[in-house]
């Protein structure tokens, strides 16, 4: 892979970059809840860093303690906190990569029990979101968190930050001001374009009289809200000129608010790598600054929009959390070794936002615990860590040698292969199966999860490199354990699926959903789907893309996959836009030659099907457990096998059964 204009240096201002890679700011939920930076924090950055990425932007970082996002988000606010945040610089720079501090005000889109009191905004309109209360700014309140942006920013400098950036983007305080959407005021601050403007103008000028002429000031902003009353591109094209006069150096160009369809602030794998690039060339061609480009890029996509001026600079994001490392291996060409993002925002956005957890990566269990895992020589100095955490090698107790069975090579089980391997386990995997993956291989069928599969792949070969065996259509039996009695046994056997007391449940033309998924039936039209949980739903949506006509029966009187997650989101407009049927509170009664019976709201209901795709759930398959027991084995069953579980929770939990067994 040829990446010279990628691996090109690069210069903003006095701020010289090695390449034209940026971390830009995720929130993780690792600070303290006073906004002080936590070890945890500082190995997490430090490890991105060590990386090879030439700027990372810290996550949001608020100017002011009404404007948190959520409880435990970094501050700016007071002078106290400068020490704290000048731990950051002082960690990144020793791996050659520049840190930026991002200045950031949630508005509306937060929480009393975050923001302290009432959330304020520029009118008193509630988050679509979070719908909640919003209280509107006053005048002086207005010029208060302008001088706190400049504040901030002064602080930032003198913690030692190469730069500031300002967020002006995804539906946070300045975004409200800029947009007719959420800015309602007749005041000086509201109704025209003009007076909308006025104060993100404000806060840049502020922040620019704070560090002076030379320092670099970045805002990231939100090039087109694509809500119905927002503002577009058009608008932002305008306003960009404006804001570099007013002090601004670098654009980082992203998308979208909280509620914008699909969540294309932080897009899922249902969405084109590289969507957002257009709108990067853009701004750039507007403003005459440099602009960083972000929106699912890949690396030779990268190398070819800074080649095509489509953009100065990358912003890589969630394949920081995947993978560390990728710029180094990208530029030591060991592609073979990176660990892809599949975009699928289980670990990183969705975990945050909707779980209210601190962030980690379904595919790298190691995010967020370098603190706690990493070890060894060349590590962060903020934990007892190692820089090769990505590659699989892991902390805990010695493996010595032990001989360890690993049953099932789905992503429990080579999950647990990489950590126990990397710890200097003997190491062997039986998979009954003639491949490896379990769930991921029929989870991969549907349309935009191909890159699930890359996980896989990815760590097979790794598990090649460490000469550790997959032995595929084996089935470990109990007189094999008896004969050759492994020192421990990890339980990766995965779930069969759920099969409900239906009449016509056994006929000929009723299938699994993870056998239509993987070919192993011919499809037949029209399909009845039972269940529409995501099995159901994204079996939906492969018929549907492959010309069948679907109608999904689900028992539940709402559905169990909501709109309100990007991938959920794309689902339903899928099956709708395919014409797909969704029923809710059917309770099938009856599956018969040609049509499938069920009850709705007291009244019976037939629909016809040439084909019946069973999708309601699973039960674990762990009946070797009894048998461990009794030989004494000592043994950890995970993944579904322990009871069905998102891919994230099989990936981790296999994780930790390596280390620790």
């Amino acid at each position: 892979m040829k990446l010279d204009h990628l691996f090109s240096p690069f210069r903003i201002k006095g701020m010289e970059l090695k390449n034209r890679s940026v971390m830009p700011a995720m929130g993780t939920g690792y600070a303290h809840s006073d906004g002080a930076v936590t070890d945890r924090l500082l190995a997490y950055l430090a490890r991105r860093a060590a990386g090879g990425t030439a700027m990372i932007i810290t996550e949001v970082c608020a100017v002011d303690t009404r404007g948190k996002g959520f409880p435990n988000e970094l501050g700016v606010w007071s002078d106290h906190l400068v020490p704290s945040l000048a731990r950051i610089p002082e960690a990144l720079h020793r791996y050659g990569a520049k840190a930026v501090l991002q200045l950031h005000h949630a508005g509306r889109e937060t929480f009393p029990v975050a923001a302290g009191g009432p959330p304020e905004a520029p009118s008193a309109i509630p988050s679509v979101i979070l719908g909640q209360p919003c209280e509107e700014m006053s005048i002086p309140r207005i010029t208060e968190v302008v001088e706190a942006f400049g504040r901030a920013a002064g602080r930032a400098k003198k913690a030692g930050f190469d730069s500031v950036e300002i967020h002006g983007a995804h539906g946070y305080l300045l975004t409200q001001f800029l947009s007719p959407f959420s800015n309602q005021r007749t005041d000086a601050y509201g109704g025209s374009e003009e007076n909308r403007s006025r104060f993100v103008l404000e806060v840049v000028e502020a922040v620019r009289g704070a560090v002076g002429p030379d320092y670099p000031v970045i805002i990231r902003l939100t090039a087109d809200e694509l809500i119905r009353g927002g503002y577009d591109l058009e608008f932002m094209k305008r306003l960009a000129p404006r804001l570099v006069a007013a002090g601004v150096d670098v654009i980082h160009a992203s998308l979208g608010v909280y509620s914008t369809p699909g969540n294309l602030s932080i897009a899922s794998m249902d969405t084109d790598p590289g969507f957002n690039l257009f709108r990067a060339r853009a701004v750039r061609e507007a403003a005459g600054v440099p602009v960083i480009g972000v929106g699912r890029v890949r690396p030779e996509m990268a190398d070819q929009a800074i080649a095509r001026g489509d953009a100065d600079l990358i912003a890589f994001g969630r394949q920081h959390l995947c993978d560390p490392d990728f710029m180094n291996k990208l530029e030591q060409g060991k592609e073979e070794d990176i660990r892809w993002c599949a975009a699928c925002n289980q670990g990183c956005i969705e975990r945050l936002s909707f779980e209210m957890k601190s962030a980690t990566c379904t595919f790298n269990p190691s995010c967020g615990r370098e603190f706690k895992e990493e070890q060894g020589t060349g590590g962060t100095g903020y934990g007892p860590g190692t820089l090769s955490a990505s590659q699989g090698h892991t902390a805990g107790p010695s493996g010595n040698g032990r001989r360890v069975w690993i049953v099932g090579a789905g992503p429990a089980g080579l999950s647990a292969a990489l950590a126990a391997s990397g710890r200097g386990c003997f190491v062997e995997v039986f998979e009954r199966d003639g491949e490896p993956g379990g769930q991921i291989r029929p989870a991969s069928r549907p349309p935009h999860k191909e890159a699930f599969m890359d996980w896989v792949n990815w760590a097979v070969s790794q598990l090649e490199k460490r000469q550790v065996s997959i032995r595929f259509n084996e089935e470990i039996t109990d007189q094999r354990l008896l004969s050759e009695k492994p020192d421990a046994v990890i339980l990766a056997s995965g779930a069969l699926p759920a099969v409900a007391g239906i009449s016509g449940i056994s006929s000929a033309h009723v299938f699994d959903a993870r056998d239509v998924l993987t070919g192993r039936v011919g499809l037949k039209d029209p399909a009845v789907i039972l269940g529409a949980g995501y099995v159901g739903m994204e079996t939906a949506d492969f018929l549907i893309e492959k010309g069948i006509r679907v109608v999904v029966l689900e028992m539940q009187t709402v559905p169990p996959v909501g709109k309100f997650t990007a991938h959920g989101y794309w689902l339903h407009k899928r099956i709708r836009d395919g014409g797909g049927r969704l029923i809710f509170g059917a309770a099938v009664t009856n599956i018969g030659p040609d049509t499938v019976s069920f009850a709705q709201k007291d009244q019976e209901w037939r629909e016809p099907a040439a084909m019946v795709v069973t999708a309601m759930g699973a039960r674990s398959e762990n009946g070797l457990e009894a048998v461990l027991k009794d030989l004494g084995i000592p043994f950890q069953t995970i993944g579904d096998a322990r009871g069905p579980r998102r891919l994230l929770e099989a990936i981790h939990e296999g994780h930790k059964a390596g280390r620790e067994i």
